[in-house]
């Protein structure tokens, strides 16, 4: 067995595997041929949007998956969001016997601005931790969307996340 350090890993993260509350979402054909989405359809209502970070943990200090950053594409399709979409990134303690799990937000900045996620286009947000974290195998990860829609609503298709880390094994 050798061993692995690369700075360069990135995981895939299909739509289908993402949690949408306060929506109404359809699996579709993308708008662009050959790839799948998640539609939303318009509506004026804030709606989130949870994608489960999944990549490698471990028990031991400094090794396994070391997150950096998770971009996320989605199209504004039908107009751009009239008021927000603000992305958070939790971790989440796993409960033991009893005890119940802790969520902590992790400091984090993305990009584009947030007029540019609004917008009516294809969109990539990269959301980047200000500290990156080793994902310990009793910790998860979650990115976590508001789209507030405001007036009149508009439609989205979701389709893709995909994290970046250091994986050390």
């Amino acid at each position: 067995m050798g061993y692995v350090h690369d700075t360069h890993m990135a995981q895939y993260i299909p739509p289908t595997a993402w949690h949408f509350a306060t929506a109404t979402m359809t699996q579709v054909a993308g708008q662009v041929a050959g790839t799948i989405a998640l539609h939303r359809a318009a509506n004026n209502q804030t709606s989130v949007i949870t994608i489960p970070v999944m990549i490698p943990s471990n028990s031991i200090a400094l090794k396994g998956a070391y997150l950096t950053s998770i971009e996320v594409d989605y199209e504004n399709t039908t107009g751009a969001i009239s008021t927000s979409m603000t992305p958070v990134v939790y971790s989440v303690a796993r409960g033991a016997d009893t005890a119940v799990a802790v969520v902590s937000t992790l400091a984090s900045t993305y990009t584009p601005v947030q007029a540019n996620l609004l917008l009516q286009d294809q969109v990539k947000c990269t959301v980047t931790l200000t500290t990156p974290v080793w994902v310990d195998n009793d910790v998860y990860i979650l990115v976590q969307f508001s789209l507030i829609a405001g007036g009149g609503g508009s439609t989205q298709e979701f389709y893709a996340a995909v994290a970046n880390f250091t994986l050390r094994v």
